[in-house]
């Protein structure tokens, strides 16, 4: 536990743990965001994802008129 001098010294130590508390939290947000682009399948597996269901209804349709 670290001992204090004076006020002064009370304040740089809190006003530094805010700090360092400010940091991790920003950096948590960061790492929050990159988590959920990763998880994220990419914007071209969800355009062929489009594709084919369009594709594979159209084909449906297509067998039940016949």
């Amino acid at each position: 536990m670290a001992q204090f001098k004076t006020e002064a010294d009370i304040e740089r130590a809190l006003k530094k743990l805010s700090l360092e508390k400010q940091i991790a939290w920003e950096e948590l947000k960061g790492i929050k965001g990159d988590f959920k682009e990763a998880i994220q399948p990419p914007q071209w597996l969800q355009t062929g994802y489009r594709m084919f269901s369009k594709f594979g209804m159209m084909m449906l349709l297509k067998k039940i008129i016949k």
